[in-house]
């Protein structure tokens, strides 16, 4: 047969794939959510989870010391109160136990690792919504945007070097931009969850901060059929002085991160979800898929669809993956 094209030439072996590949993962890249929990004394396993656990202030410094070690680019924190109530006041205490963690954290990395402060109510409530309620009971967006801006300055204080506004209210970055440059800190961050969708892929994460979640979210967090309300969305965060933004959860929201990266001109973040962590498990538990190669295959694709910042519980072990290499 005359070819003259033949595309497997640049297929025929590792090296020349490696030289020609469009899409490289980075372990710089890598931002790992990390869970602390007030009052333990020593880390809880997370169910559905694997590997991921609630972790007490020591375990958290070994974890750290891990992240150091590896050369990921962040840690995001979450934490977990002892003390929740309605308006989720313990958001708000210096000492509380995300601002202590974000502090111990920061003191321990210095410049060598981005820390990331979750900035959202869902944990601190009683109720488990992202926000406090009217007498109504719905979520009082704009009362909801005075406590992000206080969150937001205690935050950036304690040391954090970039805030991810999860909250999905309206107005949510401009809030806090307006808050973090009234208090003089203009160089914090802000990673912008501006396509935070309602998902049924967050059940192990509701586990792992505990939830007190009554009803739903989805009066603030996306619709899963829309992607033009998405768009709208991560427009109005960059006017409003994103400086990262979110597409949340990852793997089935390939298309929206595609359509963002041809709109923005902002770095665009992807976070693969609990869930969709606890599906890969569970299906190489079960010797269905290859563990490792799904995994790669699945940061590689967030790569491709425009994500330069990936979230995920895998960060560590990615990160020995990609020094083996």
């Amino acid at each position: 047969m005359e070819l003259t094209q033949r595309p497997r030439r640049l297929r025929v072996n590792q090296a020349m794939r490696n030289l020609v590949s469009e899409n490289v993962v980075q372990k710089e890249s890598l931002i790992l959510p990390l869970f602390v929990r007030e009052g333990l004394t020593n880390p809880v396993s997370i169910k559905a989870m694997p590997g991921v656990v609630q972790h007490s202030s020591e375990s958290l410094k070994h974890e750290i010391d891990r992240a150091l070690a590896l050369g990921i680019g962040g840690v995001m924190v979450f934490a977990i109160p002892e003390i929740r109530d309605e308006m989720g006041s313990q958001a708000l205490n210096p000492d509380g136990i995300l601002n202590k963690a974000v502090r111990d954290i920061r003191t321990q990395v210095g410049e060598n690792l981005i820390v990331v402060a979750d900035l959202c109510l869902d944990e601190f409530t009683s109720h488990g919504h992202c926000g406090v309620l009217d007498q109504f009971g719905r979520v009082d967006n704009d009362r909801t945007l005075e406590i992000y801006g206080e969150m937001a300055v205690l935050l950036a204080a304690n040391g954090a070097h970039m805030l991810g506004t999860s909250g999905m209210m309206d107005g949510q970055v401009g809030a806090v931009r307006k808050a973090l440059d009234k208090a003089s800190f203009q160089d914090i961050s802000i990673l912008a969850y501006a396509a935070k969708y309602a998902s049924a892929f967050y059940g192990p994460f509701r586990d792992a901060v505990e939830s007190q979640l009554q009803g739903d979210r989805k009066s603030y967090q996306q619709d899963p059929s829309n992607i033009k309300e998405s768009l709208r969305e991560i427009q109005l965060d960059v006017e409003e002085g994103a400086d990262i933004i979110m597409v949340k959860p990852a793997m089935a929201y390939l298309d929206v991160l595609h359509a963002a990266s041809q709109v923005v001109n902002l770095p665009l973040a992807s976070y693969i979800v609990s869930g969709e962590m606890a599906m890969v498990e569970a299906a190489a538990a079960q010797g269905l898929v290859d563990r490792e190669r799904a995994i790669l295959e699945i940061l590689t694709c967030l790569r491709r669809a425009g994500a330069q910042v990936i979230c995920t519980y895998w960060a560590l072990e990615v990160a020995q993956l990609l020094d083996r290499k």
